[in-house]
Protein backbone atom coordinates (compact mmCIF):
# COMPACT_ATOMS: atom_id res chain seq x y z
CA UNK A 1 0.00 0.00 0.00
CA UNK A 2 1.45 3.47 -0.75
CA UNK A 3 1.72 6.27 1.74
CA UNK A 4 1.78 9.93 0.55
CA UNK A 5 3.15 11.71 4.01
CA UNK A 6 0.95 14.81 2.48
CA UNK A 7 -2.51 12.69 2.53
CA UNK A 8 -3.88 13.00 6.16
CA UNK A 9 -5.62 9.71 5.76
CA UNK A 10 -2.00 8.19 5.13
CA UNK A 11 -1.39 7.90 8.82
CA UNK A 12 -4.89 6.29 9.93
CA UNK A 13 -4.57 3.85 7.13
CA UNK A 14 -1.02 2.87 8.27
CA UNK A 15 -2.02 2.71 11.43
CA UNK A 16 -4.88 0.14 10.97
CA UNK A 17 -2.15 -1.69 8.18
CA UNK A 18 0.37 -1.81 11.50
CA UNK A 19 -2.30 -2.96 14.24
CA UNK A 20 -2.97 -6.30 11.55
CA UNK A 21 0.45 -7.16 10.63
CA UNK A 22 0.66 -6.62 14.34
CA UNK A 23 -1.90 -8.65 15.37
CA UNK A 24 -1.06 -11.74 12.23
CA UNK A 25 2.54 -11.74 13.49
CA UNK A 26 1.39 -12.16 17.01
CA UNK A 27 3.45 -9.50 18.55
CA UNK A 28 3.09 -7.68 21.38
CA UNK A 29 3.50 -3.58 22.02
CA UNK A 30 6.69 -3.67 23.94
CA UNK A 31 8.31 -6.04 21.03
CA UNK A 32 7.46 -3.72 18.78
CA UNK A 33 9.16 -0.66 20.84
CA UNK A 34 12.05 -2.69 21.69
CA UNK A 35 12.75 -2.78 17.59
CA UNK A 36 12.36 1.00 17.92
CA UNK A 37 15.01 1.78 20.47
CA UNK A 38 12.34 3.89 22.52
CA UNK A 39 9.21 3.21 25.13
CA UNK A 40 5.92 1.35 24.56
CA UNK A 41 4.16 4.40 24.96
CA UNK A 42 6.06 6.90 22.16
CA UNK A 43 6.36 3.46 19.68
CA UNK A 44 2.44 3.09 20.22
CA UNK A 45 1.87 6.52 19.67
CA UNK A 46 3.94 6.57 16.56
CA UNK A 47 2.56 3.18 14.93
CA UNK A 48 -1.01 4.94 15.80
CA UNK A 49 -0.30 7.84 13.83
CA UNK A 50 0.87 9.95 16.76
CA UNK A 51 4.41 10.69 16.64
CA UNK A 52 7.15 10.83 14.22
CA UNK A 53 9.85 8.19 15.10
CA UNK A 54 13.59 8.44 13.50
CA UNK A 55 14.83 6.64 10.43
CA UNK A 56 16.39 4.01 12.13
CA UNK A 57 13.21 3.17 14.74
CA UNK A 58 11.20 3.42 11.52
CA UNK A 59 12.76 1.58 9.37
CA UNK A 60 13.19 -0.96 12.19
CA UNK A 61 9.05 -1.06 13.23
CA UNK A 62 8.31 -1.46 8.95
CA UNK A 63 10.73 -3.86 8.85
CA UNK A 64 9.53 -5.94 11.64
CA UNK A 65 5.76 -5.55 10.32
CA UNK A 66 6.64 -5.96 6.84
CA UNK A 67 5.37 -2.92 6.10
CA UNK A 68 7.09 -1.54 3.02
CA UNK A 69 9.47 1.55 2.13
CA UNK A 70 6.38 3.55 1.99
CA UNK A 71 5.88 3.27 5.56
CA UNK A 72 9.21 3.78 6.48
CA UNK A 73 9.05 7.22 5.66
CA UNK A 74 5.89 7.74 6.61
CA UNK A 75 6.66 6.75 10.15
CA UNK A 76 9.38 9.38 10.26
CA UNK A 77 6.64 12.58 9.10
CA UNK A 78 5.23 14.58 11.27
CA UNK A 79 1.28 14.15 12.35
CA UNK A 80 -1.83 15.58 12.77
CA UNK A 81 -2.01 15.41 16.29
CA UNK A 82 -5.12 14.34 17.59
CA UNK A 83 -6.89 11.01 17.77
CA UNK A 84 -10.14 11.73 19.09
CA UNK A 85 -12.82 13.29 16.34
CA UNK A 86 -14.29 16.35 17.66
CA UNK A 87 -17.07 14.56 19.69
CA UNK A 88 -17.54 12.43 22.68
CA UNK A 89 -15.56 9.37 22.24
CA UNK A 90 -17.45 6.20 22.08
CA UNK A 91 -15.26 3.69 22.97
CA UNK A 92 -15.03 2.64 26.18
CA UNK A 93 -11.99 2.62 27.38
CA UNK A 94 -11.01 6.37 25.80
CA UNK A 95 -14.48 7.33 27.04
CA UNK A 96 -13.41 6.63 30.97
CA UNK A 97 -10.53 8.64 30.15
CA UNK A 98 -12.65 11.57 29.04
CA UNK A 99 -15.06 10.85 31.95
CA UNK A 100 -11.50 11.04 34.29
CA UNK A 101 -11.07 14.42 32.93
CA UNK A 102 -14.84 15.72 32.67
CA UNK A 103 -14.63 14.84 36.47
CA UNK A 104 -11.41 15.81 37.87
CA UNK A 105 -9.79 17.65 35.26
CA UNK A 106 -11.00 21.28 36.82
CA UNK A 107 -9.16 19.21 39.96
CA UNK A 108 -6.17 18.86 38.01
CA UNK A 109 -6.04 22.24 36.59
CA UNK A 110 -6.44 23.96 39.88
CA UNK A 111 -3.89 21.61 41.68
CA UNK A 112 -1.19 22.89 39.20
CA UNK A 113 -1.93 26.14 38.97
CA UNK A 114 -1.67 26.59 43.15
CA UNK A 115 1.50 24.33 42.96
CA UNK A 116 3.35 25.99 40.03
CA UNK A 117 1.48 29.41 39.23
CA UNK A 118 -0.46 30.13 35.98
CA UNK A 119 1.17 27.72 32.89
CA UNK A 120 0.78 24.20 31.28
CA UNK A 121 2.04 20.96 31.18
CA UNK A 122 3.55 19.87 28.02
CA UNK A 123 2.23 17.22 25.76
CA UNK A 124 5.61 18.01 23.57
CA UNK A 125 8.61 17.39 26.49
CA UNK A 126 5.88 14.56 28.35
CA UNK A 127 6.45 11.04 29.43
CA UNK A 128 3.72 8.35 29.82
CA UNK A 129 3.73 5.25 31.19
CA UNK A 130 1.26 2.28 31.82
CA UNK A 131 1.32 -0.53 34.38
CA UNK A 132 -0.56 -3.53 35.87
CA UNK A 133 -0.56 -3.68 39.17
CA UNK A 134 -2.31 -5.89 42.15
CA UNK A 135 -5.42 -4.86 43.92
CA UNK A 136 -5.10 -5.58 47.42
CA UNK A 137 -9.26 -5.99 47.25
CA UNK A 138 -8.74 -8.18 44.73
CA UNK A 139 -8.42 -7.85 40.74
CA UNK A 140 -5.39 -5.62 39.29
CA UNK A 141 -5.39 -1.86 39.28
CA UNK A 142 -4.19 0.44 36.15
CA UNK A 143 -1.38 3.11 37.15
CA UNK A 144 -1.19 5.70 34.57
CA UNK A 145 1.92 7.99 34.87
CA UNK A 146 1.22 11.12 32.84
CA UNK A 147 4.75 12.76 33.24
CA UNK A 148 5.07 16.66 31.70
CA UNK A 149 7.42 19.83 31.77
CA UNK A 150 5.35 21.97 33.58
CA UNK A 151 5.34 25.67 31.35
CA UNK A 152 4.67 28.72 33.09
CA UNK A 153 3.00 31.46 31.07
CA UNK A 154 5.35 34.59 30.33
CA UNK A 155 3.52 37.73 30.20
CA UNK A 156 4.29 40.00 26.89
Amino acid sequence: MAHSQFDPSARISLAAEAVQAKIAKDLTWQQIADVSGFSVAFTTAAVLGQQALPAGAARAVAGLLELGEDAVTLLQTIPARGSIPDRVPTDPTIYRFYEMLQVYGTTLKELVHEQFGDGIISAINFKLDVRKIADPDGGERAVITLDGKYLPLKPF
